[in-house]
Formats: structure tokens, C-alpha cells, sequence
């Protein structure tokens, strides 16, 4: 059966004449605008103003290349229950309202860009809880208030390139509460100095595959070259298709480098990072991440460095496949060590991570006891060594009452009557008496004629060339050995 061409000039007229047919079936079609279903396109129509009324249930709303300069809160006086997009883009917008979104409280796409915005204003987009990509980029915006996305808890795409940032509140990537789909976070073409590298590598990877950073007046660090190696390694899209982008400025210099290109050249010379490693100690416990650069995961499981599928909980309950995919490793032994693989399937694509496990073959705290008991030895030898050389050489003197006596050289008998283990000679009874000793003239009663002030009763006197005698005495230091005097 053949089909009947339909003239051209029969088609001209059915679209000239669609604009009163859709008003008398469904209401009025604004002037100037195009209108199909539930779709009013009024592009390019010279408006300086939201055309009114707008029909209830228009559900996309393309306002895009007009002159609507300030878009207040009655732009919209009734409400729009079914409009899910509105495009306001090439309008030289400066101002919104933050009561501007009021009544369309299901928009899901909001195209503000290339226009002239310079500010998001507290609370700004705070109506809009069921939106899901708002772009902005294009305009002269420099200023970010960090309530501006409040209550955007469904938002996945956020376009801010090509603007005059010098400061995004990354923090709000951090918490993870503020814009918790956020999967698309473009932030190129703006005046960044500067990024929390480290904040940043935190982030899961598949918001790091669509975190742009390019064509920003970065400083040169080394974190931040760590950081877009790694995303190059992973063969994140955000690195891997803008390389020749991400440039930085040295400090104190005006020429610009290529981040990826920083390694081990001057004036930073950069190392590149250890991808997926983790050191742990004999008997603790680690969790390896499954840090994957896909959202949508089907499904992931474990393999071992000794080639042991993990899918749930392993032998004994040391190993664990936790819920949000990680590896749970309790009491590490040394044969936990090794490469752990993780396998990833992808909505799109299947990938795989390797992780590197190091244990020390050592307790968390034995290396700093083995340290204190070295050093504790240590310290008691030197005490040691201390106090025998002050024994040796700082003994105190023991004629503190002799001073100022010069004692008269020793007989020859002397070398006789000493100890040979001793230098220090005897002295004479009758001339130079150690200190504290005293020799009574007269017997003391009871002690058979004989005193000693030091306790040692005295040899009696013989007669004689050799009738000196001499006498030890048992608080020197003479004889190491014995008390006993050596007689001649």
C-alpha cells in the first residue's frame, strides 16, 4: 500500500496554524511562542519580559536568546506543578530573585547560562529540592555562597565553568550531606589558585572522574600533581582528556607547566605516589577500600594474594566483605601480605583494583619498647662509668684537718710496711697522725696501757735501730685486701 506525500505548502500551513489549534484544544499559546503538547518555546522572540499567562501544565519552558534581564518572584504568579525544565540561557540575566523558583517547585533541569550573574546569593536555588542539573557556567559569577545549593539533595550535575571563581566551597563535597548525588562538578575556566589536594583525593572516585579542574591559574604542589597522577593512572576522565589543560604556575614564576609533566623536574621535583598501598602492623586490623570510579556497581567480589575468592565472610571470620565493598583484614598475620584484587562490574564496564598490603613483622608497639630498653640500658652504662671514675678520682680528701702541713717525705721503711696494692703510704705514729686520730699519753683504764683514738690498739714499742714501728690503719685506704698490719 503507498502512502500519499503530503505537500509541503499543506505542512507550512498545519505549523502556522499549530499555535491556535494547541490554544483552542489545551489553552492559550503566549504571543510570540511556539507551542507544542505540553512544550512552549519562546526562543529568539525579542522578549524582554516572561510572557504571561503561562499554561498550567507546560512542563518545558525555553525562554533561551531573549533580553529577560531580572527575573523576579512573580515572574511565575500561579503555579507550574508539571514544568520540570526552564531555559534562560543568552539573556543577559545580572539578577534572580531568591523567591524566583517558588512556584515550580518540580523543576529538575535549570539552564542559567551565558548570561551575566555575578553573585549566588544565600539560599538561592533552596526551592528547587527535586533538581538535577543546574548549569551556570558562562557568566561573571566570583562569588559563592556555601547555602547557595541548600537543600539540593537530588542535584548530579553542576556546570560553573568559565567564570571568575577564585574560591568554590569544596567542603561541601566533603560532608557528603549537602549534595549527596553530586556526580558532575565542573569548575574550569575560573581563577583557582589553589585546591585541598589531600581534601580531595578523599572523595570517591566517581565524583574525582568528573571533578574539572582545567584551565585554572593553579600553583604548582606536589599534592596536586599526586593527585592528577593518580586520576591518570585510574584513567579518569576528568585528567585523562584534559592534560594539556591542567597547567600550573610555579611559585615566584610567570611561566606555566603541566601539572602531569612535574615529576622529578625542578624547582618541585615531584615524586610520584605509591598507588593503593597500605602498611599495618602483626595483629591489627584494616580495611582495603574498593575506591571505584563507577557509581551504578552491580556487583564486586575479592580475590587474595593466594588466589581465595571473597565473597562474604572468609574461614574463620578474619576475612570480610563489608557492604559498601570494602575488605575487612583482622588480626594480621605475616602471610596477609600480598596484592589484594578487587573486581568491579560496571554499568558500562568491568574494572579491576589492585591493592597493596605491607605487614610489619612487628607489634604496633615493639619497636618503641625494644627503643626505651635500649635506651634505658644505655643510660644506666654511662651512670655506671660515671660513678666509678668519680670513686677513682673525686674521692674526698681525708685530711681536711691537716692542710696547711706539708707532710715530710716517707722513710725507706715505708715501701715495706705499705700494701702493694695501695698507693698511698703509711704515716708515722709520732709525726703527721691521720685526721681524727689522736694518741693518748697516759693508758686508758682497761685497755692494758695501750689507746687508739681510731679503735686499733697500738703495737707496743721495741727497742732497737728498727724500734719504729709501724702501724696500719684500718680507715685507710692502704690495703684493699685485709686489716691485718704488715709486720717487719
Amino acid at each position: 500500500m503507498r502512502v500519499p506525500m503530503v505537500p509541503p505548502s499543506l505542512l507550512l500551513a498545519l505549523s502556522l496554524l499549530s499555535p491556535v489549534l494547541w490554544g483552542s484544544v489545551a489553552g492559550s499559546c503566549p504571543p510570540r511562542c511556539v507551542c507544542a503538547s505540553n512544550l512552549l518555546s519562546c526562543s529568539q522572540a525579542n522578549l524582554s519580559t516572561v510572557p504571561a499567562p503561562l499554561p498550567r501544565f507546560t512542563a518545558v519552558l525555553d525562554l533561551s536568546h531573549n533580553n529577560v534581564t531580572r527575573l523576579r518572584a512573580d515572574w511565575a504568579p500561579a503555579r507550574l506543578p508539571h514544568l520540570h525544565s526552564l531555559l534562560l540561557s543568552h539573556n543577559g540575566l545580572a539578577f534572580v530573585s531568591t523567591e524566583a523558583f517558588a512556584h515550580v517547585p518540580r523543576l529538575r533541569h535549570l539552564d542559567l547560562s551565558s548570561n551575566r550573574l555575578r553573585t549566588l546569593d544565600e539560599n538561592l536555588f533552596s526551592d528547587l529540592g527535586e533538581l538535577e542539573v543546574l548549569l551556570l557556567y558562562n557568566n561573571e559569577i566570583s562569588t559563592v555562597d556555601r547555602t547557595a545549593f541548600e537543600n539540593l539533595g537530588r542535584l548530579r550535575k553542576l556546570y560553573l565553568g568559565q567564570n571568575r571563581i577564585a574560591r568554590f566551597p569544596l567542603e561541601l563535597l566533603r560532608e557528603g550531606t549537602r549534595l549527596p548525588q553530586l556526580a558532575l562538578l565542573d569548575l574550569s575556566a575560573n581563577r583557582l589558585r589553589a585546591v585541598p589536594a589531600g581534601e580531595l583525593q578523599a572523595l570517591p572516585a566517581w565524583l574525582r572522574d568528573r571533578l574539572y579542574l582545567h584551565n585554572n591559574p593553579l600553583t604548582c604542589d606536589c599534592l596536586l600533581f599526586q593527585l592528577l597522577d593518580r586520576g591518570r593512572r585510574r584513567h579518569l576522565s576528568a585528567v585523562e582528556d584534559f592534560q594539556d589543560e591542567l597547567r600550573c604556575h610555579p611559585p615566584g614564576a610567570t611561566a606555566h607547566l603541566k601539572i602531569l609533566e612535574l615529576a622529578g623536574k625542578p624547582p618541585l621535583n615531584c615524586s610520584k605516589a605509591r598507588e593503593a598501598v597500605l602498611e599495618a602492623h602483626l595483629g591489627d586490623s584494616v580495611t582495603l577500600g574498593c575506591d571505584s570510579r563507577w557509581q551504578g556497581v552491580r556487583s564486586r567480589h575479592w580475590v587474595t594474594p593466594g588466589g581465595e575468592r571473597v565473597l562474604g565472610d572468609g574461614g574463620n571470620g578474619s576475612v570480610v566483605l563489608l557492604a559498601n565493598g570494602s575488605l575487612q583484614l583482622r588480626a594480621l598475620r605475616p602471610e596477609d601480605a600480598g596484592t589484594y584484587s578487587c573486581w568491579v562490574a560496571g554499568p558500562l564496564l568491568n574494572e579491576t583494583l589492585y591493592v597493596e598490603l605491607l605487614v610489619h613483622n612487628f607489634t604496633l608497639h615493639g619497636p618503641h619498647d625494644t627503643l626505651n630498653t635500649a635506651y634505658t640500658t644505655l643510660v644506666g652504662c654511662i651512670l655506671s662509668v660515671v660513678l666509678v671514675l668519680i670513686y677513682l678520682y673525686l674521692t674526698p680528701c681525708r685530711c681536711c684537718c691537716c692542710r696547711g702541713t706539708e707532710k715530710p717525705p716517707a722513710p725507706r721503711d715505708d715501701s715495706i710496711n705499705s700494701s702493694v696494692l695501695s698507693t698511698t703510704p703509711n704515716h708515722a705514729a709520732g709525726t703527721g697522725e691521720p685526721c681524727g686520730s689522736h694518741v693518748a699519753s697516759g693508758a686508758g683504764a682497761g685497755q692494758n696501757g695501750r689507746f687508739k683514738g681510731g679503735g686499733t690498739p697500738p703495737v707496743p714499742a721495741r727497742q732497737g735501730p728498727k724500734a719504729q714501728r709501724k702501724v696500719s690503719d684500718p680507715d685507710s685506704v692502704s690495703s684493699v685486701f685485709s686489716d691485718t698490719p704488715i709486720v717487719v
